[in-house]
């Protein structure tokens, strides 16, 4: 990329530490309704809409009964939502350092999420960063969730940028997917999924943390 004209942040793992509070609310339900459930089982799960996690829920744990798979969706979510509602997300590092620089460089930025609306402003509202983005793009805007490139193009025209000066945020498999499939720069800031060399090959960097991001911008 030679100019930035704008970022599209995802918020799921890459503005918040959402994806551990997730996988602990769904763990402790888990093992009160005795099914069996670990890490391992929750990242195969990242990035994708709460409908297609639900019939992915359905589908892992078809051998307990429609009943009681929905019951375990249900309750992890009210779990994960408590969880929201008292603070326990917290902002990953850099989080606050790069909207701040973006902000001093009058370079608009935009969140688009999987996530629902609600629970998005929810979470940008408790540490004041709601009104320091342009707009918001989540599941209720969409049709096709990642890796389908839908929600990046939409980000992409509230921006009112080119592809080719946009630059999106992400921490998942299926964000680096479908921000490759809508022909945007990516860069890739893994949470609990590291990358695989598909994944490499597809962002135009791999880096530790949004401080990184500051200083690959400082460099354009």
């Amino acid at each position: 990329m030679t100019r930035v004209s704008g970022i599209i942040f995802d918020m799921d793992g890459l503005i918040f530490d959402t994806e551990m509070i997730y996988y602990q609310a769904s763990q402790e339900i888990a093992d009160a309704m005795g099914m069996p459930y670990s890490k391992e089982s929750y990242i195969q799960f990242i990035g994708i809409s709460d409908e297609e996690l639900k019939e992915s829920y359905h589908e892992f744990f078809s051998a307990f009964g429609k009943e009681k798979v929905q019951t375990f969706i249900d309750n992890s979510y009210e779990e994960a939502l408590r969880l929201f509602s008292e603070g326990k997300a917290k902002l990953k590092p850099g989080v606050k350092e790069l909207v701040d620089y973006l902000e001093e460089q009058k370079i608009p930025r935009v969140v688009a999420s999987s996530n629902n609306r609600p629970t998005i402003e929810m979470l940008l509202n408790q540490v004041g960063l709601k009104e320091k983005f342009t707009t918001i793009v989540s599941a209720e805007d969409v049709t096709r969730a990642k890796p389908d490139p839908e929600i990046f193009q939409i980000a992409c025209e509230k921006l009112e940028t080119k592809k080719e000066e946009t630059l999106i945020l992400e921490d998942s498999k299926n964000g680096v997917l479908a921000a490759a499939a809508a022909e945007i720069p990516v860069i890739m800031v893994p949470d609990l999924v590291p990358p695989t060399p598909e994944l490499e090959e597809k962002s135009i960097q791999v880096v530790d943390s949004l401080f990184d991001v500051i200083s690959y911008l400082k460099n354009k």
